[in-house]
């Protein structure tokens, strides 16, 4: 009995110190984990704004965050958006409500940092001390604006939506008149060889400079890609010689307003970036313009 009760007490006493240490391993990791998604992330954007490590972003570039939730309170549904606002002091955020018609229903002023609000734990908790029940909330998505100096430079979009297997995540970057400055494929799960083939500057670089009037009718065309557009698309990619500027303005010119070229064998693929494009751009553009309107109205000292 007494070496049943010792090697149970053994056992015990492993497991729990297996589980300490594989907790701990995983907290370091998983933080670790985030940094680096964060960091991608942070990587991706300024490679969209045309920024490297050869070419740097300047000091006065600032990247804010707006969050977007939806708020229940009974039958009764609005939407509040967590602003970045300047003031006395540093940049803090507040909550501005409004209902689904676009009209200003309250505004909240919201005890969070921009560092903390990156935390969807921070950000739910500074909700719920202005937000008491019965209203609750949901997280719906975030939009990244980038201002120069006193300039609102471009707006930056993640985003994901269906592929051909799973899902595609995707960073889109427009600017304040919503013309796409670029786009970059994050996460994806397409085939390899084909579907794979949109993390490639000759399909994702045809919607660059693509206008919202014409993204909101854009499509796919299962046409060969022409040698000297895709020699444009490529451009300033490996050891290539660089086109001169006259057959650069030439080829945008002749291609600027032309459907998205098909990857071949993959025209579902291609069809799900360009749909998913498509509905990021027109629903952010309806929103954002709204959301303008209604910080102009209130005169919300936004920071972007």
């Amino acid at each position: 009995m007494k070496e049943i009760i010792r090697i149970t007490l053994g056992l015990t006493v492993s497991c729990l110190i297996a589980a300490l240490v594989m907790g701990s391993v995983f907290i370091v990791t998983d933080k670790a984990k985030r940094h680096n998604e964060h960091v991608n992330v942070q990587n991706a954007m300024l490679g969209l704004l045309g920024y490297t490590e050869a070419h740097p972003a300047p000091s006065d570039l600032r990247l804010y965050t707006v969050y977007r939730y939806i708020i229940e309170d009974g039958d009764v549904r609005t939407l509040g958006y967590m602003v970045p606002v300047t003031g006395n002091e540093a940049v803090r955020y507040q909550l501005v409500v409004m209902d689904l018609d676009g009209q200003f229903v309250d505004r909240f002023k919201l005890d969070i940092t921009p560092e903390k609000a990156q935390e969807a734990v921070e950000r739910a908790s500074a909700l719920k001390a202005v937000l008491k029940p019965p209203r609750t909330f949901v997280y719906s998505d975030s939009t990244i604006i980038a201002r120069l100096g006193k300039k609102r430079l471009a707006y930056l979009l993640p985003g994901k939506f269906p592929g051909f297997k799973t899902f595609i995540q995707v960073i889109l970057a427009i600017d304040p008149s919503f013309e796409i400055i670029g786009l970059e494929i994050m996460e994806h799960e397409e085939d390899p060889g084909l579907g794979a083939e949109i993390k490639q500057d000759y399909f994702k670089n045809q919607f660059k400079g693509k206008s919202f009037e014409k993204i909101k009718n854009i499509n796919v065309t299962k046409e060969p890609l022409p040698k000297e557009y895709k020699r444009y698309l490529e451009a300033g990619k490996g050891d290539g010689t660089p086109l001169p500027k006259g057959v650069v303005d030439t080829i945008r010119s002749k291609y600027q307003d032309r459907d998205i070229y098909a990857l071949t064998g993959a025209t579902i693929s291609s069809k799900a970036v360009t749909d998913g494009v498509k509905n990021i751009i027109k629903k952010f553009a309806y929103r954002m313009n709204r959301l303008d309107s209604l910080i102009s109205e209130q005169h919300i000292p936004v920071a972007f």
